[in-house]
């Protein structure tokens, strides 16, 4: 497993607590963890770089997901949720990693949820696939009938559907 560097050049193995603590609280149904760091770099529409106490972490938005790199509205979704969270002060509620080691979180900036944003804004789905929180396809839905976003394409791909015809080719 890949070892973080904190800001004192020391090896930290935070990663490895940070899985401990979440296969913990998934198995007790405590709460989600949170970190409070500042975004460091935007990867795409839903990944980001957050400095938690010294060390860069990966965070993967919960429940959403934006049109990938190479697809229509993808470079705009990352401008998006760069406007967003990117040089701000955010709090992460961590629910799980992912199989890439990312962090998956519910990303605030103060009292805005950035994921619910990203769906509102017409730049994400609401995942179904991990989805939760069922009030984001009403979200999604509400922008779908603006045409908001990547809505404004009659016919939008799903990421995932991109992702598998990428795949397959």
């Amino acid at each position: 497993m890949k070892q973080m560097r904190s800001k004192r050049g020391t090896v930290a193995p935070i990663r490895n607590i940070v899985f401990a603590v979440l296969a913990v609280l998934a198995l007790t149904g405590a709460p989600a963890f949170a970190c409070v760091g500042k975004v460091v770099g935007v990867t795409d529409g839903d990944t980001i770089m957050v400095l938690c106490d010294g060390v860069e972490t990966k965070v993967r938005l919960n429940q959403i997901d934006t049109p990938e790199r190479g697809q229509a509205f993808g470079s705009k979704a990352k401008e998006v949720l760069s406007n967003l969270v990117f040089k701000r002060t955010v709090r992460l509620e961590i629910v799980d990693t992912d199989r890439y080691g990312r962090a998956v979180a519910t990303v605030w900036v103060g009292e805005m949820n950035a994921n619910r944003e990203m769906v509102r804004l017409g730049f994400a789905w609401a995942y179904r696939k991990y989805l939760q929180d069922q009030t984001l396809i009403e979200v999604e839905a509400e922008a779908k009938a603006s045409r908001r976003g990547l809505w404004a394409d009659p016919n939008p791909i799903p990421p995932w559907e991109f992702r598998k015809a990428k795949r397959a080719s």
